[in-house]
């Protein structure tokens, strides 16, 4: 059975940051905030059939190595989360670790990715982009024995860093 847990959302901090006044949509200028260490947890999951998780285990996917793949995938998907999301600014990323761990009981894998920068902007978009990239990868690399896969629980675990300081989910 799937885990429908709903994940909390996060307490309003504000106003939307990516309109102007006139309700127009615009890169958000970062310039006068201050350069911080910034770090962003992201993770989610993707459930499948027995079978397909042995497929994954045993390394006989005929694709290949899923999880490495998988692992390469998110990485990319960090470094190009500013090409996929409009208002996202490009950054400099210090650090991409994709995690992915097997839950035989649940018949699924985890996916938890940690992004890290140096900047004016935090790296939750990139975290959470890696993490969904990873699972769709285990989705192309595995589609042919189990289209019935599904991905839920994405969502953003903590951010470090910045003028809105540490926040971790509820």
């Amino acid at each position: 059975m799937a885990d429908t847990t709903p994940i909390a959302p996060a307490p309003s901090t504000g106003p939307l940051t990516h309109f102007d006044a006139a309700g127009q949509a615009h890169m958000v200028d970062v310039a006068a905030k201050a350069e911080t260490r910034r770090v962003a947890v992201a993770r989610g999951r993707i459930h499948m059939l027995p079978a397909t998780l042995a497929l994954i285990v045993a390394g006989n996917a005929k694709k290949g190595d899923v999880l490495g793949i998988a692992r390469i995938a998110a990485i990319q998907a960090a470094k190009k989360t500013s090409d996929l999301i409009p208002l996202c600014h490009p950054l400099a990323l210090t650090r991409v670790a994709a995690e992915f761990e097997v839950d035989t009981g649940a018949c699924c894998v985890h996916c938890t990715v940690t992004a890290e920068t140096v900047g004016r902007t935090g790296v939750e978009m990139e975290a959470l982009t890696a993490v969904q990239v990873g699972l769709l990868t285990i989705y192309d690399m595995c589609k042919a024995a189990d289209r019935g896969m599904h991905m839920e629980g994405i969502g953003l675990m903590s951010k470090q860093g910045g003028k809105s300081g540490d926040w971790t989910a509820p």
